[in-house]
C-alpha cells in the first residue's frame, strides 16, 4: 500500500494568490507533501517559493506589504512594452532564490506561460527559477515580456489559469488544484442584456479593478503633469473605467471563463476554491485576510483530500488499487 503521487495546481490571481500560502500551510500541518507543483502567474511565485523552501520569506514578505509599499515596488516606465519594468520585483526574488535551477528544487516545479508570438502554452522546468517566475506572471501592458531561450514570454494565466493539467502530463495521480475566481458570480452567465448607459463605473472599494488608497497614494505622489495619467490609469475619481479598471476587470473575466473550460475538460480530483471573491485583484496589502481565508478553503477540502488519497493507495476497505510512486 503506497500513497499516490500528489499534484497542488495553483492557479491566477493577482493579489488573491497570498492565499496560497494559506493552503501550503494547511497541507504542510496535515503532513501531505505534493510531488508535483505547477503554477500559473502568482500560482507560480507561491509553487516556486516553497519548492525552494523559500515559503517562510514570502509570507513574510506579502504580510509586511502596505499600500505604500506596493506603491515603492510600482517602477513605472513609459515608451516600453509594459506599464513596469518588473525590475524591482524580480531584485526581491532574486535576493532570496539568488541562481537557484528549476531541475534543482527539493519538489518538481513546473511555471507556466505563454509564448507571446503563437499563443502556445509554454511549461517552464529547467533553468533559472526566478526568469520563469517573471515570465508566469507577466501580465500583458503592465509588466514587460520576459525573454527565455529566444521566445517572448507573458503571464500563464492567459492560456491555463488553473494547470491542473499540466500535473496529469507528469504523472500525479491525485490532483488537488486551487482555484482563485470560484466565487466569482455572474461572470459565466448568458444574459438578456443590460443598458450599458445604466451601469455605474464610479470607484467601489470592492470592484475588482480597485485599489483608491494605492491610486490616492500614487496621486499625492506624483508631480503635478503626472496627475492626470495616474487619475487616467486608476479611473477612481469619475464615472467612467480608468485603464487599470479595464485591465483587471478583463483579467478577471478571462481567467474565469477559460478556467472554466480547461478544468470541465480535465477536471481536478479535489478542488481547493477560497472565498476571496471580495478581494481586488490589486491588493496585495491585504495578505493577512487572504491567508486566512486559504487556510480556511483548505482545512474544508481536508476531508475530502484525505478521502481521495485513501481510495488511491488502495487500502483494504477502499475499491481502489494499490499505486506506486
Amino acid at each position: 500500500m503506497t500513497r499516490p503521487r500528489i499534484g497542488l495546481a495553483l492557479g491566477g490571481g493577482v493579489a488573491r494568490g497570498w492565499a496560497h500560502i494559506g493552503i501550503m500551510r494547511v497541507l504542510m500541518e496535515e503532513g501531505i507533501k505534493p510531488d508535483i507543483i505547477a503554477g500559473t502567474s502568482i500560482g507560480a511565485v507561491v509553487g516556486g517559493c516553497y519548492s525552494a523552501g523559500k515559503l517562510d520569506e514570502i509570507e513574510a514578505w506579502a504580510r509586511s506589504l502596505t499600500p505604500r509599499r506596493v506603491l515603492g515596488l510600482l517602477d513605472m516606465t513609459f515608451g516600453g512594452s509594459g506599464l513596469l519594468s518588473g525590475m524591482k520585483l524580480a531584485r526581491l526574488l532574486e535576493d532570496d532564490l539568488g541562481d537557484v535551477e528549476l531541475q534543482e528544487l527539493g519538489t518538481r516545479f513546473i511555471a507556466v506561460a505563454t509564448e507571446l508570438a503563437t499563443g502556445h502554452e509554454i511549461w517552464l522546468r529547467e533553468g533559472k527559477l526566478v526568469p520563469a517566475l517573471r515570465a508566469s506572471y507577466a501580465l500583458p501592458a503592465v509588466f514587460t515580456p520576459v525573454k527565455i531561450e529566444d521566445r517572448w514570454l507573458v503571464d500563464g494565466a492567459l492560456v491555463n489559469p488553473v494547470p491542473a493539467s499540466v500535473c496529469r502530463a507528469f504523472g500525479a495521480r491525485l490532483v488537488i488544484a486551487v482555484s482563485l475566481s470560484s466565487d466569482t458570480y455572474g461572470l459565466g452567465m448568458v444574459t438578456e442584456g443590460e443598458q450599458i448607459d445604466k451601469l455605474d463605473f464610479g470607484y467601489d472599494e470592492q470592484q475588482n479593478g480597485g485599489g483608491a488608497s494605492l491610486a490616492r497614494a500614487m496621486v499625492s505622489r506624483a508631480t503635478r503633469p503626472d496627475r492626470a495619467l495616474v487619475r487616467q490609469l486608476f479611473g477612481w475619481d469619475k464615472k467612467t473605467p480608468g485603464i487599470t479598471t479595464v485591465m483587471m476587470g478583463a483579467l478577471n473575466i478571462i481567467q474565469d471563463r477559460l478556467a472554466r473550460m480547461r478544468l470541465a475538460g480535465d477536471p481536478p480530483d479535489v478542488m481547493v476554491a477560497p472565498r476571496i471573491g471580495h478581494i481586488s485583484l490589486s491588493d496585495f496589502h491585504k495578505a493577512d485576510e487572504c491567508i486566512k481565508l486559504g487556510e480556511e478553503a483548505a482545512r474544508e477540502a481536508m476531508p475530502v483530500i484525505r478521502e481521495a488519497m485513501d481510495f488511491l493507495s488502495g487500502k483494504p476497505d477502499m475499491p481502489g488499487e494499490p499505486v506506486s510512486e
